[in-house]
């Protein structure tokens, strides 16, 4: 809360400047960054609503100021973030952004896509094992450009190895209407969603440290859509 006395003494130094000591002490409690201890008090409940509850002031258009230099400094020496989220390339989808986290609060491994390959995996038991987030979501999003490379069986140098990755998604959508291709709207959506849908099964399935960690309940995947032309993020239930 800011005092009168707090106010008063975070006037203006100079025209248009606050001193960095009065930011520091107007930051909401939504700003403190991820220690270990905060970390381990989440649950994969908790991490979910967090993600949650961030994505709604993100479309509410009440994202949270914080003084990220300061996040900088407080996360020099460590990190502790409460999630991990597997998420295409794509610039609309900004995982941070869009669930309005900050510095430290959670890992993003991004490829086009949002496949899991082993790379991908290893970088999920290292986000969660060692570092010990609560949570992992795999995040799709709506006209993704790869998954309509996937479709039309785009083929150029290294990207043709990339979108080979989601292939078992296109082979896997048997009833969409209309043709088979990237001007099927319907096609486009559903063999995104069923890609997201394998990679979290895949996790699981290829990763005995990730899967143990499932059955023991130190740990939740989610899935969940983003919708380009909205902003909306839609969460299915927890694998």
């Amino acid at each position: 809360m800011l005092t009168r006395r707090l106010f008063c003494g975070c006037l203006p130094l100079a025209a248009g400047f606050i001193s960095s000591e009065c930011a520091a002490q107007a930051q909401p409690p939504a700003c403190e960054v991820f220690t270990k201890s905060r970390q381990q008090a989440e649950t994969t409940e908790t991490a979910l609503a967090r993600l949650r509850e961030g994505h709604a002031r993100f479309l509410a258009g009440k994202t949270v100021n914080c003084d990220l230099l300061a996040q900088v400094k407080a996360t020099a020496h460590g990190q502790a973030p409460f999630a991990v989220v597997v998420s295409c390339i794509d610039s609309r989808v900004p995982v941070e952004i869009v669930f309005d986290q900050r510095i430290g609060d959670v890992f993003v491994a991004r490829v086009a896509g949002n496949f899991v390959n082993t790379d991908i995996i290893g970088s999920l038991e290292f986000a969660t094992k060692v570092a010990g987030a609560k949570l992992i979501v795999v995040l799709g999003h709506s006209e993704c450009g790869a998954v309509k490379g996937a479709i039309d069986d785009v083929r150029l140098g290294n990207l043709t190895a990339t979108l080979a990755h989601i292939k078992p998604a296109v082979k896997a959508v048997t009833a969409a209407g209309g043709p088979r291709s990237s001007k099927n709207g319907g096609f486009v959506q559903a063999v995104a969603e069923e890609n997201v849908r394998l990679a979290a099964r895949q996790l699981v399935r290829r990763s005995a440290v990730i899967s143990e960690m499932v059955r023991k309940g130190e740990i939740g995947i989610a899935t969940a859509m983003h919708d380009i032309a909205t902003g909306q993020v839609s969460f299915a239930a927890q694998a």
